[in-house]
């Protein structure tokens, strides 16, 4: 056997394996669980962290005013050091369309060791505290509900018993770019944090996504939510992680009535949002760089590239084997590109979006070592090794 028609056999075994093994990670059935509406809806308080979000607030923020629910609920909006009149606009809103009460405040800068994100969630959270609620709805705020989305959160997590119910929000997906690398994101993310495996009570996979997560209050004390993840670049997970390590129950899935509005029309625009946290992700170790650039090839480079070169080469079966590991890969990306709602042609192309995301990790990675550090609008987060020297 050829060099090429192994390394071919091998990547076809790893997608067998991760077709079949890896908690069916590729399906889209993954929704909020059954639930029941209770005799009496709990409270609950909303924390939106806000930074510059003038742009998309006039769409998500009045879906979350709009909301009905039954029991007592009202948002507080953190207008972290904006620039662009976003307080401002907020307040605006809220007279004009009415609705949940809101409260618009602003935090300061955070002090070293934290996030600025995270700092913002602390100081929303600390306010919402005041109010004594059930359950605390952390949302991003370029994320815009359904009217029964807290109510069908609210009732499938007092339902099923969970101390964390989150949705993966539905991005957007409108332009070339966006057709090419949104979808890939989430089926990426599902490969990593199998949906299936978060939801499984004494599990150990824990993830969710930082637009929408119900959280139970007693449940945020008890993990220190969010003191104890206050460096967290990848906060959402560590949230989930912290929960979960206390002692509670956590779910994940993809949303149906819960969509970002945020557009990423430029590849430079995704480029950012991917490599911000990439090489975070990796612990900011280069050996599971290495492993990861070397995985990356054999599951998503090779069975094309064996393809290719079989053909050229006249090895039948090497071409075989990367026709059939690619045909598995595509296959296993269909059911997202039918959640997107997006053309089946764009499965086969699944190997160039990865190789983006390869390239995407290693410049994260480079980013780290210049000294950039991760950012989140325009506010560049501390290296750890930096804040370790500060402490």
């Amino acid at each position: 056997m050829s060099a090429i028609l192994w390394t071919a056999v091998a990547s076809l075994v790893v997608w067998c394996w991760l077709l079949l093994g890896q908690g069916f990670f590729w399906r889209t059935d993954v929704r909020l669980p059954p639930r029941r509406e209770p005799d009496a809806w709990p409270s609950v308080c909303v924390v939106v962290p806000a930074r510059d979000e003038a742009e998309v607030l006039p769409v998500s923020l009045p879906s979350l005013l709009a909301q009905d629910y039954p029991g007592r609920a009202e948002v507080f909006l953190v207008d972290d050091g904006s620039t662009d009149g976003t307080g401002e606009l907020a307040r605006e809103l809220s007279r004009l369309r009415g609705g949940l009460p809101l409260t618009v405040t602003s935090p300061g800068e955070p002090p070293p060791g934290w996030t600025g994100k995270l700092w913002a969630v602390r100081h929303g959270i600390a306010l919402a505290r005041a109010r004594e609620p059930e359950y605390l709805l952390l949302t991003d705020a370029d994320i815009a509900h359904a009217p029964d989305s807290l109510r069908a959160l609210v009732a499938a997590a007092g339902t099923g018993g969970f101390d964390l119910v989150s949705q993966m929000a539905r991005l957007r997906v409108a332009s070339p770019w966006e057709r090419l690398v949104v979808p890939a994101f989430v089926y990426f993310f599902a490969q990593l944090y199998p949906f299936r495996w978060i939801g499984r009570q004494g599990g150990r996979t824990a993830a969710a996504a930082g637009g929408c997560v119900l959280l139970r209050a007693d449940a945020a004390e008890r993990a220190r939510i969010p003191d104890a993840i206050r460096q967290a670049v990848i906060d959402d997970v560590a949230l989930a992680r912290a929960v979960r390590g206390s002692g509670g129950r956590i779910w994940l899935g993809l949303a149906d009535r819960v969509d970002s509005v945020r557009p990423y029309p430029r590849l430079g625009d995704l480029w950012r949002m991917v490599s911000r946290s990439a090489y975070a992700q990796l612990r900011h170790n280069p050996l599971l760089l290495l492993g990861t650039v070397a995985g990356l090839a054999l599951v998503y480079l090779v069975p094309p590239g064996a393809l290719m070169a079989g053909a050229v080469l006249g090895d039948a079966a090497a071409t075989a084997v990367g026709a059939a590991a690619w045909a598995v890969m595509a296959a296993t990306y269909v059911p997202m590109l039918r959640y997107y709602r997006q053309p089946l042609w764009l499965a086969p192309l699944l190997p160039f979006t990865a190789f983006l995301y390869l390239l995407m990790t290693v410049d994260s990675a480079v980013q780290h070592y210049r000294g950039r550090g991760a950012a989140w609008k325009g506010r560049t987060y501390a290296r750890p090794d930096a804040v370790a020297d500060e402490g």
